[in-house]
């Protein structure tokens, strides 16, 4: 398609139709810009016969909008503003893992040197419901942290590196998040 389009720009003096050697031989001798401008010519009318088709065809039109849609500002604030609260509520759960260890450990020292099941009642129950709770927020956890690890290993997400910060930010964004592993 290309050559066709060449074939069809003429120069002062040409009159035949077609495009032989002897026209390129000719460009040439009269120097390297205009093989140049031909070249340019043909691919600027290459390109707006490809902007129009792909334009009446919707090719590029849906790229733009993809493009905004996940690049454009208001998406990048959204997205920014996604993972600094998953990032408070995983720093959440982390201090709420903190608390119920806290208690059992304070149990534990209550009552060492004690058989649990010697134990009174009430704190028996007690220790296994902050047992209990403690595993459901590191099951918690591990979910939320799996998530936000999966986001901001995508490509376009990439936003919260150190020095790429949204104007305003004090703070860069944790690049992962551990999971709690049980024992």
């Amino acid at each position: 398609m290309v050559l066709v389009v060449f074939s069809t720009i003429r120069f002062k003096g040409e009159s035949d139709m077609r495009q032989s050697w002897q026209d390129w031989d000719r460009s040439a001798d009269k120097g390297p810009f205009s093989l140049l401008l031909r070249a340019m010519i043909g691919l600027i009318i290459l390109g707006v016969i490809v902007g129009v088709i792909g334009y009446s065809l919707g090719w590029f039109g849906e790229a733009g909008k993809v493009a905004q849609d996940e690049f454009g500002p208001k998406a990048v604030l959204l997205k920014y503003e996604w993972f600094k609260d998953t990032a408070a509520q995983l720093e959440k759960k982390q201090a709420d893992i903190a608390v119920f260890e806290r208690r059992i450990k304070q149990q534990d020292e209550a009552y060492k040197g004690t058989s649990r099941k010697d134990w009174p009642r009430d704190e028996r129950e007690q220790r296994s419901v902050w047992e209990s709770e403690v595993s459901g927020v590191k099951a918690s956890y591990n979910g939320l942290a799996a998530d936000y690890n999966s986001q901001m290993a995508k490509f376009n997400w990439r936003f919260a590196n150190v020095g790429e910060l949204p104007k305003g930010a004090e703070n860069p964004l944790p690049r992962e998040f551990k999971s709690y592993v049980s024992q």
